[in-house]
């Protein structure tokens, strides 16, 4: 592909992600896949040109633009090298007619600025993300991997994490391989840390995807105990499988819920919990450096039924809870309304619930719970608070 070319695939390809994001159709990096799948011709280094066009294009404009084009021509603002691509050669797009104007640039949506949590540092949440990992200590201990990841360096305050630079292959190393690491931002593994599993306990993630942070608890935990992975996607759960295998956590439990009737599947675990994991659906607003398009998708309406998501899986999830067990509700979200305002809520609306202080070197304090944000502390961005009941 002609350098030209290649910005007019990248101009096809933000046309098409747009119109995914406008409908609730599938993520950027799907769509990007299936864009070189059909086109066999494009070399690797094609493939990696116009995906950075994309991903730069992507980054630079907050509000969902209205043509790849527009987006595109955006760009040039930053890189005006582009301009002289738009040539209108074969495979390549138009001149850029006089007057003609790309879309601005922004990192947060308009209407969503006023929502954001007071500290976040907005000019931080579009940087590229590293790649975290967390040692399974069901398997392994700092002193082995780091033989396996010569360029990985620790993580300051979490003894068993391990960063490396933006893009690294850690699918194709020995240690992700043999389940000595799995990959998990710091931020996520700080949730984790924050829970207090131990061995023994009965631990619920209740929320957990393809379970990510079951697995971190479950090396907490060193495989002994109850520990329970519940979801109401059965697609989800289906990926925890393969991966607890690897990581040699083949004794956590997965229940799969009924959505809107998860208390009836949850009964017979009421009052037996010492711990509950609510890492619940949000808004993706911590992720935005991983998934910047996020914030083409992002409405009003989704982020007030996401809110009301949220405050009715808290209620379901409190009877779960021995008497002295711990209610950790996460969100990889910086609005105000899913994390700070959503722990108030649900505390004037359990009588003799209170919010535990979390002694832990990172994150800022913010309302009853902790604030963890890209440009303090370098991970995803993330609200949590350990919720306890009274005696």
């Amino acid at each position: 592909m002609t350098p030209s070319a290649r910005i007019q695939a990248a101009i096809d390809l933000l046309d098409a992600i747009i119109a995914s994001a406008r409908d609730g159709g599938p993520a950027a990096d799907t769509l990007i896949a299936r864009y070189f799948k059909e086109r066999r011709y494009a070399g690797s280094r094609d493939r990696r040109a116009v995906r950075d066009h994309v991903y730069d294009a992507i980054r630079r404009v907050a509000e969902r633009p209205e043509t790849g084009r527009a987006a595109m021509i955006g760009l040039v603002q930053e890189r005006p090298e582009i301009a002289t691509l738009f040539d209108g050669s074969p495979h390549a797009p138009l001149p850029i007619e006089p007057g003609e104007v790309g879309a601005l640039a922004g990192a947060v949506p308009g209407w969503l600025q006023p929502l954001f949590a007071a500290p976040v540092e907005q000019d931080a949440l579009l940087g590229r993300a590293p790649v975290d990992l967390r040692i399974n200590r069901l398997k392994a201990v700092p002193a082995d991997v780091a033989p396996l990841l010569p360029d990985a360096a620790p993580i300051a305050g979490l003894p068993d994490a391990l960063r490396l630079p933006e893009g690294s292959p850690v699918e194709q190393n020995e240690a992700w391989k043999a389940g000595l690491v799995e990959v998990q931002d710091a931020g996520s593994q700080w949730i984790a840390v924050a829970c207090g599993a131990q061995p023994g306990m009965t631990v619920v993630d209740l929320c957990a995807g393809a379970g990510g942070k079951t697995l971190a608890l479950a090396a907490a935990m060193a495989g002994q105990g109850r520990l329970l992975a519940a979801d109401t996607i059965r697609s989800r759960l289906a990926r925890l499988e393969p991966r607890a295998g690897r990581a040699g956590a083949t004794f956590i439990e997965t229940l799969l819920l009924d959505q809107a009737h998860e208390a009836r599947g949850l009964e017979p675990l009421q009052g037996q919990a010492d711990v509950v994991l609510v890492d619940a659906p949000c808004s993706g607003t911590g992720t935005w450096r991983r998934n910047p398009e996020a914030r083409w998708r992002l409405t009003q309406a989704r982020l007030d039924r996401l809110a009301a998501e949220q405050a009715r899986i808290l209620d379901f999830a409190a009877p779960l809870l021995a008497p002295d067990g711990v209610l950790v509700y996460a969100t990889c979200a910086l609005t105000d309304r899913e994390g700070r305002d959503q722990v108030d809520a649900f505390l004037s609306r359990h009588a003799g619930w209170t919010a535990e202080s979390i002694d832990l070197p990172v994150g800022r304090r913010h309302g009853a719970g902790l604030l963890l944000t890209p440009g303090h502390d370098g991970s995803d961005g993330f609200y949590f608070a350990r919720l306890k009941r009274g005696a």
